[in-house]
């Protein structure tokens, strides 16, 4: 058992613990109700870290096409036995758990497209298409939900896949292509509060107290802020409520308000290391599946991180993305902690190889 808990990657491990401890301390500020229940969400993520840090990512190749049936059918039962709340369809019970499928699935679709990748020696178009026709199906069953967020994060995390496993320009450039050609058929498909959100990114002031309100609310509580910030629990944007959503999508301005610009930034190099340790694990990863694996993850994260803290910031349009380890929720905190459990594996597996070649 103790070889075991010494075989983790520590700087990855002491850095995740720091962002959750930051999280926490935030959410006990603006909701002291919810401080426990994501304390034991916090508990059971790092369990499934610790389980998932301990199996060999060799396996999941495996069961690759296993894993993306169970991710449809996972998807498919929201919409069976899914609990619509304001107006989505997001959320399932399962033995008194509210479980959301759409955060849970995204760890599985890394691992079945690095899985699906690590096979081919060369990149084809016909590949590309093929898993392209693979990604659709999840991406369009979360967008559906609907869930705009979710499905940009899903599609994102795909792409850092496919660029990992050696996608050339010309094939790039034919994707970009294509992306240009449907995207007015996916304007069209968008619903028309997503719509006005898009528009409103541009003139928040065009309807302050409707569309724009969010992206104005969250700026104003950054601002006020300033260098030190306001003090814990002394936000008056996040106590007052005035911020909507302050202690899941909106958490980081809750944060840059009470902890400040100094507090904010501590916070922004917390994860900057842990995203630059998942570089490092991708780097020096002694097989391809390892690396394809790492950098699907960071794309999965840091494309959250950054759609995320962008909103807050108002430099892009408010879709509903959490901030990973911080942001108040079971599901995305499980599938963040789930995912880093196989990063904190792969390192172990280069631990392990690097003492064999010594041998």
């Amino acid at each position: 058992m103790n070889k075991q808990f010494l075989g983790l990657d520590w700087p990855l491990t002491l850095s995740l613990l720091a962002i959750l401890t930051f999280g926490l301390v935030a959410i006990s500020s603006l909701i002291k109700g919810l401080f426990f229940q994501q304390l034991f969400n916090a508990l059971v993520g790092l369990l499934f870290f610790f389980l998932f840090s301990r199996i060999d990512y060799h396996l999941y190749c495996r069961f690759k096409w296993w894993i993306f049936v169970g991710t449809i059918a996972f998807l498919i039962s929201t919409f069976v036995f899914g609990i619509v709340t304001r107006g989505s369809m997001r959320w399932i019970k399962i033995f008194g758990l509210t479980l959301q499928p759409s955060e849970l699935i995204k760890p599985l679709i890394v691992v079945f497209f690095a899985s699906f990748f690590q096979e081919f020696k060369k990149f084809s178009l016909f590949n590309l298409a093929k898993a392209f026709g693979l990604i659709a199906l999840p991406v369009l069953l979360v967008f559906f939900q609907p869930d705009l967020g979710s499905s940009l994060v899903l599609l994102l995390s795909w792409v850092g896949i496919i660029l990992a496993a050696g996608l050339s320009l010309k094939i790039g450039f034919a994707g970009l292509g294509f992306l240009l050609v449907v995207l007015p058929l996916g304007w069209k498909s968008l619903h028309l509060y997503q719509r006005q959100r898009l528009i409103s990114f541009f003139s928040p002031m065009a309807d302050p107290l409707g569309a724009g309100y969010n992206l104005i609310q969250s700026v104003v509580a950054v601002g006020a802020g300033q260098f030190f910030g306001r003090g814990l629990g002394k936000g008056t944007q996040a106590q007052l409520m005035f911020l909507p959503e302050r202690h899941s999508d909106f958490i980081f301005a809750s944060i840059a308000e009470e902890f400040g610009f100094l507090g904010s930034l501590i916070l922004i190099c917390l994860i900057g290391f842990l995203l630059w340790r998942i570089l490092e694990t991708a780097r020096f990863s002694y097989d391809h599946l390892g690396f394809l694996i790492s950098l699907g993850f960071f794309s999965l994260l840091a494309s959250q991180i950054f759609i995320n803290v962008g909103m807050n910031l108002g430099l892009l349009p408010i879709t509903g993305i959490t901030l990973p380890l911080v942001s108040y929720g079971g599901s995305s905190l499980v599938a963040t902690l789930i995912s880093l459990g196989m990063i904190s594996n792969i390192a172990l597996q280069r631990k392990r190889q690097r003492v064999l070649e010594i041998k």
